[in-house]
């Protein structure tokens, strides 16, 4: 088992790892210029290949969806009570609360985990969050609501293709699968570098508080998954997937929402290299759980 846990984690910090030094070294990295090509190549093609290739029923798709909106439900009416009662603003600490890292770390330790299948799962995960995140998470932190964010990203395109190809079990041109395939796997460890890259330049400003709220959101992310997953009766790939998902640390955009909308970035910064850093330490014994 043990061996088994370093396969699962070893890749993805490592990956991470490299980001980090590279960043402390003083190498370049535009992160911008990755941001756009893993956003608007690379996460849409490892979509459709994933969700293409992989045997998941269209039924399995809506019940991981259905569950990974709950989730997002259950987080924000646990840490909005919690917040209130520490005294802290819901605009900058709620959002940290409710987005996990489900993309740059969740992707890949459910792909290692799980295989293909716990990809294309966390993949429908991740699209749910991402689509809710741009929604009602910018329309929270910027005090309006816009569906142009959304439309904007090319990865809800992919997806509703693929869930197309579902549908009439269209067989897809091996040109346009090989294609999505090669674009699609620079995706997961470009995420990962760039996590390290994030992490490397993120300072924290008040250590205490950081330590207290990013144990909250690892705590509250394993209970609300484990619980969602027993409600729905998932079981094997389904019940790790959300688990894993639930539980990852506090999501790197949440603090360019909080830079663009200038709600305490400092703040928000200290939660994601704190909570990442705890997320390091506990992954054993989550996956030890989960497996």
């Amino acid at each position: 088992m043990i061996l088994e846990l370093l396969t699962i984690v070893s890749p993805v910090v490592i990956c991470a790892l490299i980001g980090f030094v590279w960043s402390k070294r003083g190498y370049t990295f535009d992160v911008d210029q990755i941001t756009r090509l893993v956003t608007y190549i690379g996460t849409p093609a490892l979509v459709f290949a994933t969700l293409t290739n992989v045997e998941i029923d269209p039924d399995t798709f809506s019940r991981m969806a259905m569950a990974t909106a709950v989730t997002v439900v259950m987080f924000a009416v646990i840490g909005a009570p919690i917040l209130r009662i520490a005294d802290l603003r819901l605009q900058p600490y709620l959002p940290p609360m409710v987005w996990a890292n489900m993309g740059n770390m969740g992707l890949p330790l459910c792909l290692f985990a799980f295989g293909p299948e716990g990809l294309a799962l966390a993949i429908t995960y991740f699209a749910v969050n991402v689509v809710m995140m741009f929604t009602l998470g910018v329309a929270f932190s910027a005090g309006s609501f816009s569906i142009k964010q959304v439309l904007k990203l090319p990865f809800i395109y992919a997806v509703a293709a693929a869930v197309a190809v579902m549908l009439t079990d269209f067989d897809v041109p091996r040109w346009i699968g090989n294609t999505a395939e090669l674009l699609g796997g620079l995706t997961i460890p470009l995420m990962l570098i760039m996590l390290g890259v994030s992490l490397a330049s993120l300072k924290v400003t008040s250590l205490q508080r950081a330590v207290l709220l990013s144990a909250l959101r690892l705590v509250m992310g394993f209970l609300v998954g484990v619980g969602v997953a027993w409600a729905f009766g998932f079981e094997g790939a389904e019940r790790g997937v959300l688990i894993l998902e639930a539980a990852m640390p506090v999501a790197v955009y949440n603090y360019l929402f909080a830079v663009k909308f200038d709600q305490e970035p400092g703040e928000v910064a200290g939660m994601i290299v704190i909570s990442t850093a705890l997320s390091f330490i506990t992954l054993p014994a989550l996956l030890w759980f989960v497996l």
